[in-house]
C-alpha cells in the first residue's frame, strides 16, 4: 500500500522480538534476506531448537550441534534468553544448558531422546525460572534447592537418583503452582528408586498424575509405587496413571476439582488387579477417599467406578458433602451401583453421565432406590453419547425424570449416528414420562446448567 514502509524497517528490538515466535531453524533462515538480517537471529532472546533438523545437512550431528550452540551464545554473551526449548538425541549438552541457565530464561523446556542426560546443578538454583519442562533427563542429587520464581513444572519420565528427589525439588519452589509428573513404568530403574513419592507443598494449586501411553509397551511390566500428596492449597488434581500400591493424600481442604482414572490398585499383566485380601483395597481406599471429602466437582471414568464398586464390597464409601457437580461414565453392567454411589452425594446439584456397554450387554436391572440428592438438590442432568437409545438408556433417564423432586433441565446428548429410532421419536418417547418434576425441560443438546 502506498506511504506503507517494509517490515525490515521496524526497529531491531522488534523484530528480534517477533523472531522469539518462531523455531530458530526458521528464524535462521531470514538471514538470507539482507545483510542487515544477517545476523539478526542470533539477537533473538528466544532459541527453540530441535536437534534433528541438523541430520539431513550433516553426518556428525554432535559436532553441528555443538558448533551452532557455541556460536549462538558467544555472538553476544549479554543477550538474555527469557525461552529456551530444545530437544536433543545423543549430544551432550549438560554445559550448554548451564550457560543457557546463566542467561537467566524464564522459560525452560528441555527434552532428551534416547538416554538420560543430568541436567545441570546451577538449574536447581535458578532465580529467574517461572516454567520447568524436563523431558527424559535425569535428576541427580541437586544438594541445595531454591527455584524462588517457579510457578510451572513439567516432569515427563524422569530418571530420578532417590525416592527424596522430588520431595527435595518441590519444596524448593515456595511459589510452585502447578506440577505434572509423568513416570516412565517402563524404565529398568523403576521400583529400585521411586518406589515411593511424596509430593509435599504449601503453595501448589494443580497436581496432574497423567497417563502416558505407548504402544510399544503394552506388554512389560509395569512397576507399582506409593504415593503421597501433602499440599493444603491443592485445587485441581487429575489421576490418569495407574500403577499405585497405594495413594495417601493429607490436607486437601482446598481441593475443588479432581479427575480420576485409577482402579486403586492398577493393572497386573493387563488386567482389573484386585488384591486378594479385602483388607488392602479396604484400607488403599479409605486412605485416599477420606482424604478427598471437600472436593467439589469430580470426574470418574469407567474404571474408577468399577474399582469403587469393588470397594463398595469392603468398605463403606464417605459421603462427599461438598460435592455438587460429578461427571461419570458407568459401565451398564454396574447401573446397579448408581443409586449406591449417588447416595454418596447428599448435595449433588449437577450430573453428566454416560452409560457404556449396551451394544454388548442388555442384562436386566431396576433402578428403584431414590438418592437424597434426588429429593432436595439434584437440578440437572445430562445423559452423555446416547447412541443407540436401548432399554438400558430408556430405563435411566425414566429414573431421573420419575425421582428427581427438584429436576429442571434433562439434557439428552445424542449421537450423531445410525440408529433404529429417529430423535423425534426418542424426545417424544421420553417426553411421554411422568416426571416427579412438573418444571423439569427436556433438552436435545446441552445448556449450561
Amino acid at each position: 500500500m502506498p506511504g506503507c514502509g517494509t517490515i525490515s524497517e521496524l526497529p531491531e528490538s522488534l523484530l528480534t522480538e517477533i523472531l522469539s515466535y518462531l523455531p530458530t531453524k526458521h528464524s535462521v533462515t531470514t538471514s538470507a534476506l539482507s545483510r542487515r538480517w544477517k545476523n539478526l537471529w542470533l539477537g533473538v532472546p528466544a532459541l527453540d531448537l530441535n536437534c534433528d533438523d541438523f541430520l539431513p545437512y550433516s553426518y556428525r550431528e554432535d559436532e553441528a550441534v555443538l558448533r551452532f550452540l557455541d556460536r549462538f551464545l558467544e555472538f553476544n554473551p549479554d543477550l538474555r534468553l527469557l525461552k529456551v526449548k530444545v530437544k536433543y538425541g545423543s549430544v551432550g549438552l549438560k554445559d550448554r544448558i548451564s550457560t543457557v541457565i546463566q542467561r537467566g530464561p524464564q522459560h525452560l523446556d528441555v527434552e532428551g531422546l534416547t538416554y538420560y542426560k543430568d541436567m545441570p546443578l546451577n538449574l536447581y538454583t535458578s532465580r529467574t525460572l517461572v516454567s520447568l519442562t524436563i523431558t527424559y533427563s535425569g535428576l541427580e542429587d541437586p544438594g541445595l534447592v531454591y527455584m524462588p520464581c517457579l510457578k510451572s513444572m513439567t516432569l515427563v519420565k524422569p530418571l530420578f537418583r532417590d525416592d527424596e528427589c522430588l520431595e527435595r525439588l518441590v519444596s524448593g519452589c515456595p511459589v510452585l503452582e502447578e506440577l505434572t509428573l509423568v513416570r516412565d513404568t517402563h524404565s529398568s530403574y523403576v521400583g529400585e528408586v521411586d518406589s515411593f513419592v511424596r509430593v509435599r507443598s504449601g503453595s501448589l494449586k494443580r497436581f496432574r498424575v497423567p497417563l502416558w501411553y505407548e504402544e510399544e509397551y503394552c506388554t512389560s511390566r509395569f512397576a507399582k509405587y506409593a504415593i503421597e500428596i501433602d499440599a493444603p492449597r491443592l485445587e485441581h488434581m487429575t489421576l490418569g496413571e495407574d500403577q499405585f500400591d497405594s495413594i495417601a493424600v493429607k490436607n486437601l481442604d482446598s481441593l475443588f476439582r479432581v479427575d480420576l482414572d485409577i482402579k486403586f490398585g492398577g493393572f497386573k499383566l493387563g488386567e482389573f488387579f484386585v488384591p486378594e485380601d479385602s483388607s488392602e483395597r479396604k484400607n488403599f481406599g479409605h486412605l485416599f477417599l477420606s482424604g478427598i471429602l471437600s472436593v467439589r466437582h469430580m470426574i470418574i471414568s469407567e474404571k474408577t467406578v468399577e474399582a469403587l464398586h469393588l470397594y463398595s464390597d469392603v468398605g463403606l464409601i464417605p459421603k462427599f458433602i461438598s460435592l455438587t457437580r460429578l461427571e461419570a461414565v458407568f459401565p451398564c453392567i454396574l447401573s446397579q451401583f448408581l443409586p449406591v454411589f449417588l447416595e454418596c452425594c447428599p448435595n449433588l446439584k449437577h450430573l453428566i453421565l454416560e452409560v457404556v456397554g449396551l451394544r454388548w450387554t442388555e442384562e436386566a436391572f431396576e433402578l428403584t432406590n431414590v438418592p437424597e440428592c434426588f429429593l432436595s438438590t439434584l437440578e440437572c442432568v445430562e445423559l452423555k453419547r446416547i447412541c443407540y437409545w436401548k432399554e438400558a438408556e430408556i430405563k435411566v433417564a425414566t429414573y431421573f425424570l420419575e425421582n428427581a423432586a427438584v429436576l429442571k433441565k434433562l439434557t439428552l446428548s445424542l449421537l450423531n449416528s445410525p440408529r433404529y429410532v429417529s430423535d423425534e421419536e426418542i424426545f417424544e418417547e421420553v417426553n411421554k414420562v411422568t416426571k416427579r418434576s412438573p418444571r423439569c425441560q427436556i433438552l436435545p443438546d446441552w445448556d449450561s446448567c
